[in-house]
């Protein structure tokens, strides 16, 4: 079992969690066992840590739209983490879901590719900032966690979720055509009573002399 260091911060009201690994050996076993809306943080052209943040769940804004002072935090981290990044100014990180992550089998260790670089954005540190390094440092705690069994879990989560949803589908067709067959025949209905109305009084063709002779 590998260890992880994870790290907790709350921006804009919502708790976050980030995580990374102890070394490249590490890094591959959270390569292979992420979340697909995970998202990946590394120094662009430098070796560093791998940096992840997880995402809520039930998360409404896509990854390009988090807030920047999530995004600021975890640059900071992967940029502290970073032997050589660490000690430059202007450095630059790179981040991207984990779903975009790219590893073949002739990558060495720790190494990562992308599916698509228009998955992959930039953001620039300046210089370190070491009140964000120090705030995230304090957060930290060492896991073993079972990486494995968790991104199963979290599939079983999705593939339930993805069965009521077509479940909640499947009733909401069902009821909005129930209500138009409703309407139809209502419609139907209405048509037919108004029809032999006209015919009932086509049929009438007493006048009103006769009407009253039949009662004299």
């Amino acid at each position: 079992v590998k260890m992880v260091f994870y790290f907790t911060t709350v921006v804009e009201g919502v708790e976050y969690f980030i995580y990374m690994g102890r070394d490249k050996h590490e890094n591959e076993d959270l390569i292979s066992y992420g979340w697909p809306d995970d998202l990946w943080f590394h120094v662009d052209k430098l070796s560093s840590a791998h940096v992840y943040v997880r995402l809520p769940e039930d998360a409404i804004a896509g990854w390009k739209d988090l807030p920047d002072e999530l995004v600021y935090q975890c640059c900071q981290l992967v940029k502290a983490n970073s032997i050589e990044g660490n000690k430059k100014n202007n450095v630059s990180v790179v981040y991207t879901p984990w779903s975009n992550l790219k590893k073949t089998s002739d990558m060495a260790v720790g190494q990562i590719g992308f599916h698509s670089s228009k998955q992959v954005k930039k953001f620039l540190v300046e210089k370190r900032e070491n009140a964000v390094v120090n705030f995230l440092n304090k957060t930290k705690e060492e896991r073993y966690p079972d990486l494995r069994a968790e991104q199963a879990e979290r599939q079983q989560r999705e593939v339930a979720k993805e069965t009521e949803r077509r479940r909640v589908e499947r009733e909401t067709e069902a009821a909005i055509k129930a209500e138009r067959r409703r309407v139809a025949e209502l419609k139907s209905y209405t048509t037919l009573m108004k029809e032999e109305k006209m015919a009932s009084n086509k049929e009438q063709t007493q006048s009103a002399e006769d009407y009253e002779d039949d009662f004299m």
